[in-house]
């Protein structure tokens, strides 16, 4: 078995399985919840892969409730009734902590008949590996400890351009670690065909590959973007063909229930200024791996069109942004006014302190993206929304250092949790 590396939401997952009765774990298939999940887990059942344990959820679910805990229900979603079976054993040990763990790869569609599970579950995310995970970056750099004003520069971490354009290409998913760049390309483009050809029609849609597959690559064109549902049948329809738009927002939906896209919600804060502001999320793939396999472009490509790129770029800075601030309570979001000032990134904790980052792929945009991050922090109303945490530009080839302004430079090889 290869070596486990690990992860972010290890510590988070012990945590919760001191005071809830059952944890769900979610995320897109393949970004290592089960491997992680195994690793608190007595006794597990693969429902995907199991038949007898899929028929004793109908013939004698005690058998699977009153395996040795913890229990691992590994997809559980192939067997759906696992979820009130589980919530009432869990009110039946009395909220006994750490007994089950269920992991998915799909949400489910709502059922009437499927309990909130409020109290009885404890719901925790996980993503494909960040930079800080797979070894590329450092750590210097931690986001817990920026929220906390606590600092210190460092030098360049000396990770080239072409090499983050790699691990775009390649993302994070924890099988392709190792793997040359060309398998890597190759595994994701399956990755891929299977989310068209398997997992999209077990979801319920009916439609031919070929439309599939260019839905996939206009939502991948729209990166970081807030293209609609129109603008997406628009561009999927073309000359030749034509698809509605309830039909585009159906299949969006099914995308975000298997975890493939997750969209960063507009920041709405107090602002001085009365100028309107936009309140449409924009789009991310789970891993920017996903997007550029999607348009069938390479390091090759990449590197000729790094405007282009930059999109890319983003999305792998809102993968490890994620990663890095679940732990701390906080929440992604965008800003945008109508006078089409934004700020591509605001984490916001629990607690109400928010931070801001602008994400430049290109170094010499730093003094351009940090003047912009201090008119927007002029607009806000910080006497009811609080001074920002810290404002930083998100970059590549830097030193990691504080600005005479107060703006930070962050190299994302230098960022951790």
């Amino acid at each position: 078995m290869p070596t486990y590396r690990p992860r972010v939401v290890d510590r988070e997952l012990e945590d919760r399985m001191q005071y809830a009765g059952a944890v769900l774990m979610e995320g897109p298939k393949a970004c290592g919840k089960t491997a992680t999940a195994e690793r608190v887990a007595t006794t597990t059942f693969r429902l995907d892969t199991d038949d007898g344990a899929r028929a004793l959820v109908d013939a004698a679910p005690e058998a699977l409730l009153g395996a040795a805990p913890p229990v691992l229900f590994d997809e559980w979603q192939v067997a759906p009734k696992l979820w009130n079976l589980v919530r009432r054993e869990v009110d039946d040990l009395g909220g006994a902590p750490g007994t089950f763990v269920l992991t998915g790869s799909a949400t489910p569609v709502d059922d009437a008949q499927r309990h909130t599970g409020a109290g009885r579950y404890s719901m925790l995310r996980m993503r494909p590996m960040s930079l800080f995970e797979t070894g590329v970056s450092t750590g210097q750099v931690s986001l817990s400890k920026l929220f906390d004003g606590d600092f210190t520069p460092s030098l360049d971490p000396g990770v080239t351009v072409p090499a983050l354009v790699d691990c775009i290409v390649s993302g994070g998913w924890p099988s392709l670690i190792d793997a040359p760049l060309r398998v890597a390309q190759q595994w994701v483009r399956d990755y891929l065909r299977t989310i068209v050809e398997v997992d999209m029609p077990q979801m319920g849609v009916r439609r031919d590959p070929e439309t599939l597959r260019r839905l996939l690559a206009s939502v991948a064109r729209g990166t970081g973007t807030d293209m609609s549902a129109q603008a997406i049948a628009t561009d999927i329809a073309g000359a030749d063909r034509s698809i509605q738009r309830d039909t585009v927002a159906g299949y969006l939906d099914v995308l975000n229930r298997l975890m493939i896209t997750e969209d960063v919600p507009a920041w709405s804060p107090h602002m001085r200024s009365t100028t309107q502001l936009r309140k449409t999320p924009t789009r991310f793939m789970t891993d920017p791996s996903l997007s550029v396999a999607a348009l069938g472009v390479g390091p090759e490509q990449l590197l000729l069109d790094l405007n282009a790129t930059g999109f890319h770029f983003e999305g792998l800075a809102v993968r490890d942004l994620r990663v890095y601030a679940q732990p701390l309570g906080g929440r992604l979001s965008h800003w945008r006014d109508n006078n089409q000032h934004k700020v591509d990134i605001i984490i916001t904790l629990d607690d109400g302190r928010w931070g801001a980052l602008e994400v430049k792929m290109n170094p010499s945009a730093v003094d351009t993206a940090a003047a912009s991050l201090l008119r927007f922090q002029d607009k806000v109303d910080t006497a009811k929304t609080g001074a920002p945490a810290f404002l930083g530009v998100l970059t590549t080839r830097s030193a990691a250092l504080r600005r005479g302004d107060g703006v930070y430079v962050l190299p994302i090889a230098s960022l951790g949790p």
